[in-house]
């Protein structure tokens, strides 16, 4: 009994759990779901509301409604977009988290990603973005707002689970679910399929009757959940 009670004690929790430096850099994998920013004088953007904890001296502040220039500032007005990133700047740790799901850290060096918007949860302020929009059909209102990241910096998103990555060659295009598809290289050709039945649009169809189509040389980043987008997914 003596044995059971020391495995599951308060002092063993604590150490098990402890948050420990890996010296790992700017952004460090602090476990699967919890991601630590080392501040030192610099800043980061990260998603509004994805700050759990932190220690030092730090400041955050939401992006200013022209800091990303006008043309941003338009392309938000009609994807119906608001500011979703906040400014972590001065000198300390921050941790971050997004709901539970898995966070993955990718080191671009003079990448260009699209990323779903939902899934980025912070990146560097050397790494230049720009929002994308990415049009249904005529009969879907309407659309995908995403997220074009590229530069040298790290960046980190988030899945809902594992993530999969599908590889993209001429001879083999990709067809993911919208909802399932987290990011993919900037220089594939995209496109949406349609099947759109009677059966559908009452709701008796598979659930799968709008597809993204991507083509070219690159690759597909998917996750095995799915996000409802109500502007398209009949009920």
């Amino acid at each position: 009994m003596s044995e059971v009670i020391s495995r599951y004690s308060i002092e063993e929790f604590v150490n098990t759990t402890s948050q420990k430096d890996k010296n790992e850099g700017f952004f460090e994998q602090e476990t699967a779901r919890i991601m630590e920013i080392n501040l030192n004088d610099n800043l980061a953007w990260i998603k509004k509301g994805a700050m759990i904890a932190y220690t030092g001296n730090v400041k955050f502040a939401m992006e200013d409604l022209f800091e990303h220039g006008l043309k941003t500032v338009v392309k938000r007005f009609v994807s119906g977009e608001s500011g979703n990133l906040v400014k972590a700047k001065g000198t300390g740790k921050v941790y971050i988290a997004d709901e539970g799901k898995k966070i993955s850290i990718l080191n671009l060096q003079n990448d260009s990603l699209i990323v779903n918007g939902s899934n980025v949860l912070a990146f560097e302020p050397s790494l230049k973005w720009d929002i994308k929009l990415m049009k249904l059909t005529s009969m879907m209102a309407g659309g995908l707002t995403n997220i074009e990241i590229q530069g040298q910096g790290m960046l980190a998103i988030t899945t809902m689970y594992e993530p999969m990555t599908l590889k993209v060659t001429p001879e083999c295009p990709v067809m993911t679910d919208p909802s399932a598809t987290v990011a993919w290289s900037s220089g594939l050709k995209t496109s949406f399929k349609t099947d759109i039945s009677v059966k559908t649009l009452i709701g008796r169809g598979s659930g799968d009757s709008i597809q993204m189509k991507f083509e070219g040389e690159g690759f597909v980043i998917v996750q095995p959940g799915s996000i409802i987008y109500p502007s398209y997914t009949a009920e």
